[in-house]
């Protein structure tokens, strides 16, 4: 691809993967409108395409694989209408994890990227943006930015992510994330609460702290209960009316944290804790804490310190050695946890995780069958724990309106983009970006509908389409 260097860029940017990579875009985007580029909203209007790209799983990469040719070729499926208007085709740049673990493949498969960068060179995108064509910045292993630093902040709906430390210690057997993100190092408090502070005074009501591992926040730097410090100086700061906890890891969950998430006001009593399985030869192959009992008794001590907490957990299924009853010890321990919300995942070999030479591989088919099974499972049991919430009060806060006018916003409970919405009807007069008290009316096994305490018979509330097995809405 073509393209000046130098001039003021139009930027197209397509952010896939997960929040933390989220993140990463929103400082990349900063870093451009800070230098003087502009953000497009479709890649036709751009002269530099970005894609920022995931690389956790197989599908992950092939959608980031499909996104790059597609845009490159035109494809509005890929994005936004990339079809050229008469002037040179635009430049493009891929970031993220699959441009720090593949780089060089990546750039060979695909001659039109233009510019590499790494997860751990992002402080350098406005130089790659400029960047002549074969450069690659890449080679460091994460990027963590300090309080201050420009970040593109969409607060339309209340809230943002803010990421609190980056890279992991843990070994798992099937991650790679190790290898290309590095070893886990967390900012300090200080500078966590300055950037959430700003946040707040910008219009966020609700922050979600986002890590690899969330839970050892603070521990590089000697601080065992380092997440409950943090989560005690973040109440404290006025205007902010949630605080909610992403990707805890059982091993490094401690007391601390618990006693803070009930005795805080602004923390949410949710707690993220993927436990990818619960039979025990499963668990001493995924190199995870291989003890299910012990999980157990953690799961006990959990719900003991906080009495209503909502639990989310993730689990792999068709990993290597998994037997028939290796899973059905896996739906046991469902049924018998009754998890608030629940993720499913089929094995995916990863190059060079210790995983990918077990061998006694589970044929994807099977994988498949089990991974619908477990959310049938699931599915059913939500559908109870949700039937429960009927009649009683939740505090939502109202995120917006679909294209039919639908009003939705999200308990304390309700994690942004994978737990569900609460709707609100049409909801004339509803805040913009606001906290609202409702009265829970109704579920559909995925989604709430309520209407406000204060004027109940003012208020429809509609429903505005199904959902699949998996928890997605059509």
């Amino acid at each position: 691809m073509s393209g000046g260097v130098g001039d003021r860029k139009k930027i197209f940017f397509v952010p896939l993967g997960c929040a933390r990579n989220h993140v990463d875009g929103e400082y990349m985007l900063g870093q451009a409108r800070a230098a003087g580029h502009e953000i497009v909203g479709t890649a036709a209007d751009a002269d530099t395409i970005v894609v920022n790209t995931c690389a956790f799983i197989e599908e992950a990469r092939q959608e980031s694989i499909d996104t790059i040719l597609g845009l490159a070729a035109g494809d509005s499926a890929a994005g936004d209408s990339a079809a050229t208007t008469g002037r040179s085709s635009p430049r493009m740049l891929v970031t993220g994890c699959m441009a720090e673990r593949y780089g060089q493949e990546l750039s060979q498969a695909i001659p039109e990227i233009d510019v590499m960068v790494g997860t751990g060179d992002l402080d350098r995108f406005v130089e790659a943006l400029n960047a002549p064509g074969g450069s690659s910045f890449t080679g460091k292993r994460h990027y963590l930015p300090a309080a201050g630093a420009a970040r593109e902040v969409d607060l339309s709906q209340g809230w943002a992510w803010v990421k609190v430390s980056e890279g992991c210690d843990h070994e798992c057997s099937f991650c790679a994330i190790p290898s290309f993100r590095g070893r886990h190092e967390s900012r300090t408090v200080e500078d966590v609460v300055e950037e959430v502070r700003g946040l707040v005074a910008a219009g966020a009501l609700e922050v979600n702290l986002v890590a690899q591992d969330l839970s050892a926040y603070g521990r590089d730097r000697k601080q065992r209960d380092g997440l409950s410090q943090l989560l005690r100086q973040l109440d404290g700061l006025q205007g902010l009316e949630r605080v909610r906890c992403f990707y805890m890891y059982p091993t490094t969950l401690v007391d601390e944290t618990l006693d803070a998430m009930r005795e805080l006001s602004s923390v949410c009593n949710y707690l993220d804790l993927p436990l990818q399985h619960a039979d025990r030869e499963m668990l001493k192959r995924m190199r995870r804490a291989a003890d299910p009992d012990a999980t157990r008794r953690l799961l006990d001590r959990v719900r003991s310190k906080v009495p209503d907490v909502v639990l989310r957990s993730s689990f792999i299924v068709g990993f290597p050695g998994e037997t028939d009853e290796a899973f059905e010890r896996l739906c046991r321990f469902v049924e018998e946890q009754r998890f608030g919300h629940l993720s499913v995942f089929e094995y995916s070999r990863e190059e060079g995780t210790t995983a990918m030479a077990l061998g006694d591989e589970v044929a994807p088919e099977l994988a498949r069958l089990r991974r619908d099974r477990l959310l049938d499972l699931h599915e059913g049991l939500r559908v109870g724990y949700l039937a429960a919430r009927v009649g009683k009060p939740e505090r939502v806060l109202v995120c917006g309106r679909d294209g039919d006018g639908n009003c939705y916003g999200r308990t304390s409970w309700q994690g942004p983009d994978v737990d569900g919405v609460t709707w609100l009807g049409d909801a004339p007069g509803a805040p913009t970006a606001g906290m609202l008290d409702v009265s829970v009316t109704g579920s559909d096994g995925y989604d709430l509908f309520a209407v406000p305490r204060a004027s109940q018979g003012s208020w429809r509330s509609s429903r505005p389409g199904p959902v699949d097995a998996a928890g997605r809405r059509n």
